[in-house]
């Protein structure tokens, strides 16, 4: 499934789905100041917005996957917000600033939904990802978690800084009965065991291969936009997923391993902290990821009532390509089952 997905339906998605919707281009403001490129596009009578980025790599121009989620969208009558996260596409033209694996990204989520509402996007703000930008939109749940205790500073409760005012500022036009929640498909969530899978499984090793490649063209492009800011010499040596973090993140973030890196940013472990509607689509069999993962998502979905899981046995990762046979099953008018699984639960949740 997997295969087939990258291989095949890759080339042939746009004739299965509407058009492109008029986007229009927008730079936002995320956490610390980061300057982050996205595309708005905002129907009559929005009935909600979907705000969403990829995976680990790619931008906005050939995430074929994440722009069809914003034509399904933008279709069904949402308001529609993609953007290229920390380091990819366009916001690396803007930033030198790497990623974080969901750190910081969350708190973009949450900056670039109250810079939308400002546009007129409309509540409820749901938002959304696949693979690694899974992991970011959990993330983004636990912002607003975060941004709850902003809420409670601001009646009194706490005390304020004048970091907590700034942050206030800044989100005035957002309430947190303005965010819908997250839907994700196939999130990253334990980087430090499914990486050390990835690389010892057969087929694995040489998707992780391919992914650094991928990694080490993402940093050429930075250093080319940002040749003082990044060190060249780093960037040859970073020759591997952990290695483009070793060598170029966790320095910049405070860490003092990789492997510290990821147990912080771990999405499995914030799950049982979310507050907000959460579903999360699964697949058993996703190459990318330990199965060993697999028993503790469930335990960690089962104890806390505000996430929806939907396990599947087989789907690989970011596949869910459905037959004809599944497509009238289910009732969709296209083979993208996550897709309309996502968006049939953010109606039923708005």
């Amino acid at each position: 499934m997997t295969l087939y997905t990258a291989l095949w339906a890759s080339r042939h998605w746009e004739d299965t789905i509407d058009p492109e919707p008029p986007y229009r281009e927008k730079i936002f403001t995320g956490a610390q100041g980061v300057p982050i490129f996205g595309w708005v596009a905002i129907p009559k009578n929005a009935r909600g917005t979907i705000v969403g980025t990829y995976g680990i790599t790619g931008s906005l121009e050939n995430q074929w996957f994440l722009r069809l989620l914003g034509r399904k969208a933008f279709a069904q009558g949402y308001a529609v917000v993609l953007f290229d996260w920390r380091a990819h596409g366009k916001t690396a033209l803007l930033s030198p600033t790497l990623t974080s694996d969901g750190l910081y990204e969350g708190e973009d989520f949450v900056q670039i939904a109250a810079q939308a509402k400002a546009m007129g996007c409309p509540a409820k703000f749901w938002f959304t990802g696949f693979s690694l930008g899974g992991q970011l939109a959990l993330w983004a749940v636990k912002a607003v978690n975060e941004r709850s205790e902003v809420r409670d500073r601001r009646s009194g409760k706490m005390p304020r800084s004048a970091d907590s005012i700034q942050e206030e500022q800044s989100l005035t036009c957002l309430t947190f009965e303005d965010i819908g929640g997250a839907a994700v498909i196939c999130p990253s969530l334990d980087s430090n065991r499914s990486l050390s899978y990835l690389v010892k499984d057969p087929l694995g090793k040489y998707l992780e291969q391919a992914i650094a490649q991928e990694l080490k063209r993402l940093a050429w492009r930075v250093y080319e936009a940002h040749p003082d800011a990044i060190d060249s010499a780093a960037i040859e040596r970073a020759n591997s997923i952990w290695g483009f973090d070793n060598e170029l993140v966790i320095e910049r973030l405070g860490f003092p391993s990789v492997e510290a890196y990821y147990e912080a940013s771990s999405g499995l472990k914030i799950l049982p902290s979310l507050n907000k509607p959460t579903l999360i689509i699964y697949a058993a069999d996703d190459p990318m990821f330990d199965p060993a993962i697999v028993p503790d998502l469930k335990t960690a979905c089962d104890r806390n009532s505000d996430i929806d899981l939907i396990l599947t046995p087989r789907g690989g990762h970011v596949g869910y390509f459905s037959s004809k046979k599944c497509q009238a099953q289910a009732g969709d008018p296209d083979p993208w089952w996550a897709w309309n699984r996502v968006l049939e639960w953010c109606q039923i949740r708005g």
